[in-house]
């Protein structure tokens, strides 16, 4: 298992940046890599609140961790501190035991000086079949999403 820290910064409000983290309906337009699609199925976002979300694979080839290609996880709120923090405790839905366990995603907002927002997303007890590297591009591409919705809205 193993450890990943991504960042970058945002133009938008750590406010409005929160309000993105909890809304089910941004969360499947920021929260997916490019060449995939993300399906909100469950999101109850209160602390313990579950959640349930699957990544699809837009064209054939690459294969996924819960189906052909698709990758399912779901899990729950652990902590959320408006403005400041969203901790998601989280596991893949796959029969394969490498991908099993559950991980923490840990997202913070920090206000920047200029008016925007620091983003840190930290996933730990990263699975040792989900390659770290692979990992930070996929987080990278998330917060790119994010930041193109959120500055949009500014």
């Amino acid at each position: 298992m193993h450890t990943t820290r991504v960042s970058r910064h945002v133009n938008a409000s750590p406010a409005a940046v929160y309000r993105a983290l909890l809304d089910p309906g941004a969360v499947a337009r920021w929260r997916v890599p490019d060449g995939m699609s993300a399906r909100v199925h469950e999101f109850d976002a209160r602390p313990g609140g579950g959640f349930r979300v699957s990544l699809t694979y837009e064209a054939p080839g690459p294969a996924g961790k819960s189906d052909a290609r698709t990758d399912t996880y779901h899990g729950h709120f652990a902590e959320l501190v408006p403005g400041a923090k969203v901790v998601e405790v989280l596991a893949f839905e796959s029969a394969d035991p490498a991908l099993g366990g559950t991980m923490t995603m840990t997202t913070s907002l920090t206000a920047a000086p200029d008016g925007g927002t620091e983003v840190l997303i930290v996933h730990e007890g990263l699975p040792d079949a989900v390659r770290p590297e692979d990992n930070e591009a996929g987080t990278r591409m998330a917060l790119a999403n994010l930041a193109a919705l959120v500055e949009d809205r500014a």
